[in-house]
């Protein structure tokens, strides 16, 4: 089963690979990590989704991320109410009789065309990562050049408590 993990943690350098160090050598399958500052200058927020195969997994994997030094709070927001949302550039191949085909596909999905050349368009979309998915199967008959994905970062709803497993004797 997928899980979306988030951590807090010290904005330091090697943080990001020791922790994917961990996860790598517990062998959990990391499907994408997303990192980046957050509203309190020098902590950093983590976005994983990982494939973790039971319950007693992931309570070895929410242990092990508090094990680490940096990391300052773990959550497991899969099954809460939450706002996920994942960045893709798609380049399509495109010609002067399929531009506008494509742009009649992308408009539902509220994609944008952020560049443009003689035979190929790049494509921005966000959303939840199902809705990019879909997006990147209707454009595949055209031809991708190239796709990258940012992974998918997530957070609680509302003003939900945080159902924090342990926190590490560091406070924010």
């Amino acid at each position: 089963m997928k899980r979306i993990i988030t951590a807090t943690v010290q904005d330091r350098g090697g943080v990001l690979n020791r922790i994917t160090g961990m996860l790598h050598k517990r062998q959990f399958n990391i499907e994408s990590i997303s990192v980046g500052a957050s509203e309190v200058e020098g902590v950093s927020k983590m976005t994983f989704v990982v494939e973790v195969s039971d319950d007693q997994k992931l309570e070895q994997l929410t242990k092990q991320l508090n094990k680490q030094i940096d990391v300052l709070k773990v959550s497991d927001i899969t099954d809460r109410a939450m706002v996920a949302r994942e960045l893709a550039l798609i380049k399509v191949v495109s010609t002067g009789q399929t531009r506008a085909e494509i742009q009649g596909i992308i408009t539902p999905f509220r994609a944008s065309v952020i560049d443009v050349s003689k035979d190929s368009l790049i494509i921005q979309v966000t959303g939840r990562p199902d809705k990019v998915d879909a997006l990147i199967a209707l454009l595949r008959p055209y031809g991708i050049k190239e796709l990258t994905k940012t992974g998918v970062t997530a957070f609680l709803r509302g003003q939900q408590p945080e159902q924090v497993t342990e926190l590490n004797s560091l406070s924010i």
